[in-house]
Formats: structure tokens, C-alpha cells, sequence
């Protein structure tokens, strides 16, 4: 479940991000273009997503997304249930959204500033070369035909 705060932490983060009130909803922006929209009684979530991209995802969690209404559906935006959605997918759909509004280069750069995970131990599997030297003791023989 995700919360209006968690919402404003994350979308207040992102560079250029301006935080208004408009007919009781709360909007985060860049410049003119809003990104993210919550609904009054902050249960509804609305941020830009690709019109071509939309329905495929909310034939794919009708549960969790639903189309805007029908004055609203010409613009690149899909709806979501707060309580439906995880902390971590919100984080993501909302960065997405804001690099759908923001300057390229601008993104670029909010990139280029964070700190790169360390990456995970290899397994077994990925440590073991892709193919396996005759002789190696790692390599399985052929059979004998049986006499």
C-alpha cells in the first residue's frame, strides 16, 4: 500500500519537480506539464504513461490500473488504486513518468548522479565458463556402447 507522503518523497526528489494544489487534488510538475496527480481523497493515483503502452497494462492488473476519464483519455496517462500498488512499483512508475516530462539531458545527469549498486556474487552457474575444456574435470565423457 502506498501513501500520499511516500508519494511526495519520491516525486519531490526528482529535479525540477514543483508540488501544486489544483480543485483539491495534488499535482507534481515540471515546468507547466504534470507527471503524477492524486485524487482529493488521496485513494486514486494518476501519472503519465505511454497511450500506446496502456491498455496492454491494465488488461494485465485491472486491479491494480484503470483508464482515466474520457476527457482525459487523449493524454499520455493511466490511473492506479494507491492501496493496490507497492512502495517500490510507485517509485518506479513515478520516475518514469517524470522522464516522460523532463529534458532528456536532465534525466540523463539525475542518472549520472546515483550511486551504482554493488553487484551481487556470481552463482555457481555464472562463475562456470561456457564451454568446458576436454580433459577439465568438469567434463562429462561419453558413454561406451555397450558390447
Amino acid at each position: 500500500m502506498v501513501t500520499a507522503r511516500q508519494v511526495r518523497r519520491v516525486a519531490m526528489s526528482l529535479p525540477r519537480t514543483t508540488e501544486g494544489l489544483v480543485r483539491d487534488s495534488v499535482r507534481f510538475r515540471v515546468g507547466r506539464i504534470v507527471y503524477v496527480a492524486m485524487s482529493p481523497d488521496e485513494t486514486t493515483m494518476g501519472f503519465g504513461f505511454p497511450k500506446e503502452e496502456r491498455a496492454a497494462l491494465i488488461a494485465a492488473e485491472p486491479e491494480k490500473f484503470f483508464m482515466p476519464v474520457k476527457s482525459e483519455q487523449r493524454y499520455n496517462w493511466v490511473e492506479s488504486w494507491m492501496t493496490a500498488l507497492d512502495p517500490d512499483e510507485m517509485r518506479e512508475y513515478v520516475f518514469d513518468a517524470w522522464c516522460m516530462v523532463v529534458a532528456k539531458r536532465v534525466s540523463a545527469a539525475y542518472l549520472a548522479d546515483l550511486p551504482v549498486p554493488e553487484p551481487r556474487p556470481a552463482t555457481r552457474t555464472q562463475r562456470m565458463p561456457a564451454v568446458i575444456p576436454d580433459g577439465h574435470p568438469g567434463t562429462i565423457r561419453p558413454r561406451r556402447p555397450a558390447r
